[in-house]
């Protein structure tokens, strides 16, 4: 199963713009230009997360929220010193075995301009043995875009609190089984948001459908929070791309390529509501669309969406990726395929009978 041309694009437009926390603007004026096409109306909330609005006409309908995050893993620029090399912030969770030595693009904050560079790394040759065989911490690393003075750097319009992005192409493997790219956590959940609202644009479903993508997921859910807050959902799908843990050949690991979509139980920040995790799950098994069970140690949006208001049965649905968080992740295209089929099977099946008697009904 590969992707055709259209699709290709979308992905690789959507990996190569450029997005840490609170600086997605541009990721934000592509999902505008795309959401409007289907829409009712956007609406946003004050932090920048966009959410297009499908209104089914009936009364009473439940509020459906789906939403992947529009920021990426990346870095501040935190200093310049004084021969024009960059200290930098990391902007969620990075590792610091995958990051020496990478190439980066540094975005002046006053122009927009992108300049490249690279993490600096210190010949092993020019270190003593015991210095050699220490990982630096992202304290001591530092970015070279070529310049060779703070003055340099600063006529460039780069200042303190600038974004760093990690520079990694999008790359088709195996014809587009494969996909290697940056950024698919998680700019997956946003492909997967323009995908779904295109294919229901002419539906009548009976949900009032808002879709669409949160900010700053990655520096602390904050988007999610403040979309909940604005949207006030009955029920919310979270679209993520989570770590798959097959590359050992376990079987029994979560998180497996080409096994379907992730149906997520348990993560550091929710448990996933029964009533809605089983009629997820029997919906995948109804429709026989490829589905595996997921935990996970870290967190996503529906940490913070299902605690909205007085709690809104929440779940996030996603893709394994491999080697997320670093500019060469993966993600097998079957499992894409297989996250849509569930999306839509979702929403057009969910109305107010399906919500009250069979989901929430496990609350009540």
């Amino acid at each position: 199963m590969i992707p055709d041309k259209e699709q290709l694009r979308l992905f690789e437009t959507l990996t190569q713009i450029p997005g840490v926390a609170a600086h997605e603007m541009a990721v934000r004026d592509f999902m505008k230009a795309e959401l409007s096409k289907h829409a009712d109306e956007l609406v946003y909330d004050n932090l920048g997360s966009v959410f297009a609005v499908k209104r089914c006409g009936v009364k009473g309908a439940p509020r459906l929220m789906m939403s992947g995050h529009m920021d990426e893993v990346g870095f501040l620029v935190k200093q310049i010193t004084p021969k024009g090399l960059i200290r930098i912030f990391p902007v969620g969770r990075t590792w610091e075995h995958v990051i020496m030595a990478q190439r980066v693009k540094v975005y002046s904050g006053q122009t927009g301009l992108a300049y490249p560079g690279a993490v600096a790394s210190i010949p092993p040759h020019l270190l003593p043995e015991d210095s050699a065989k220490r990982l630096l911490s992202v304290d001591q690393m530092l970015v070279d875009i070529g310049t060779e003075s703070r003055e340099e750097v600063l006529s460039l319009g780069i200042r303190p609190g600038d974004m760093i992005v990690v520079d990694g192409p999008f790359v088709p493997l195996l014809g587009g089984k494969k996909l290697l790219a940056k950024a698919w956590d998680n700019r997956f959940g946003c492909a997967l948001a323009v995908d779904v609202l295109r294919e229901v644009a002419a539906d009548r479903l009976a949900v009032d459908l808002y879709i669409g993508a949160t900010v700053q997921e990655e520096s602390g859910l904050r988007g999610a929070r403040t979309s909940a807050f604005a949207i006030e959902p009955d029920v919310a799908i979270v679209f993520e791309s989570s770590a798959a843990n097959d590359n050992q050949g376990d079987e029994l690991e979560f998180g497996q390529q080409g096994k379907g979509a992730l149906m997520r139980f348990i993560d550091r920040t929710s448990i996933t509501h029964r009533g809605l995790f089983r009629y997820a799950v029997g919906l995948c098994e109804e429709r026989k669309i490829p589905h595996q069970y997921f935990m996970a140690l870290g967190g996503t949006d529906s940490g913070e969406i299902h605690t909205a208001r007085s709690g809104c049965p929440s779940m996030t649905v996603g893709v394994p990726s491999r080697y997320i968080h670093t500019n060469s992740s993966i993600m097998d295209y079957s499992d894409y395929a297989a996250a849509k089929d569930f999306a839509l099977a979702f929403v057009r099946s969910l109305d107010a009978a399906a919500y009250r008697d069979r989901i929430l009904s496990y609350s009540r």
